[in-house]
C-alpha cells in the first residue's frame, strides 16, 4: 500500500516521493542498466535520466497494466538499449584501451548485488532453465528478441511465446 501512495504523490509532482522512489528502485534500475551498458558513469546518467523521464511521463503509469517498478524499469531497459545502439556509444567502444578491459574484468559489479535490493534474483533462480536464459537475455543483457533468438538457437516465435509465459509466471510467483 505504501508504494501505491508513494506512487500517486509522484504522479502529483511531490519531492519527496520522487526521493522515496529513487531510493527504493535506483540501485536496482542501475543494475539492470549496468549490465546492458558495462560502464558505471554511463549506468549512473541513464539511470538519472530514467527518473527524470518517468518524472515528466508519470501520468502515463496506470497500476491496472502493471506494478512501478516493471515500468520504471522498462524504461531504464529501453534507455539502456538505446544508447548502446547510439553512433557515440559505438565509437567510444572501438577506442578502448586495454588498460579498461583490466578494470571490467575485476570489478565485482554485476547484477546479483545490484539488482537482489527488490530480491529479484530469488524469483528467477526458481525458474526453469529454459525460462531462466531468455530472462536473463532480454531483460538482463539487453538483447532483442531477434538476438536472444539467434544466441539460443530458437525460432523468433518461441522466443515471443517463452517470454511472455515466464513473465508470466514471474508475476504469479512475486503477487
Amino acid at each position: 500500500m505504501e508504494v501505491e501512495l508513494l506512487v500517486k504523490q509522484f504522479q502529483d509532482k511531490n519531492h519527496s516521493a520522487f526521493e522515496a522512489l529513487y531510493g527504493m528502485y535506483s540501485k536496482s534500475i542501475h543494475g539492470i542498466i549496468y549490465n546492458i551498458v558495462k560502464d558505471n558513469a554511463i549506468a549512473d546518467e541513464i539511470t538519472q535520466d530514467v527518473f527524470i523521464k518517468a518524472w515528466h511521463k508519470s501520468e502515463t503509469y496506470s497500476s491496472k497494466k502493471g506494478r512501478f517498478f516493471t515500468w520504471i524499469l522498462n524504461i531504464a531497459r529501453n534507455a539502456a538499449i538505446d544508447k548502446t545502439r547510439s553512433k557515440a556509444f559505438k565509437q567510444k567502444r572501438q577506442n578502448l584501451s586495454a588498460d579498461n578491459f583490466v578494470d571490467i574484468i575485476t570489478s565485482h559489479d554485476n547484477l546479483d548485488h545490484s539488482t537482489d535490493a527488490i530480491g529479484i534474483k530469488n524469483f528467477v533462480t526458481q525458474l526453469g532453465e529454459k525460462c531462466k536464459a531468455v530472462i536473463e537475455l532480454l531483460y538482463f543483457k539487453g538483447f532483442t528478441q531477434k538476438e536472444a533468438s539467434e544466441t539460443l538457437q530458437m525460432p523468433i516465435g518461441t522466443i515471443k511465446t517463452r517470454n511472455r509465459n515466464c513473465i508470466q509466471q514471474l508475476r504469479e510467483m512475486v503477487l
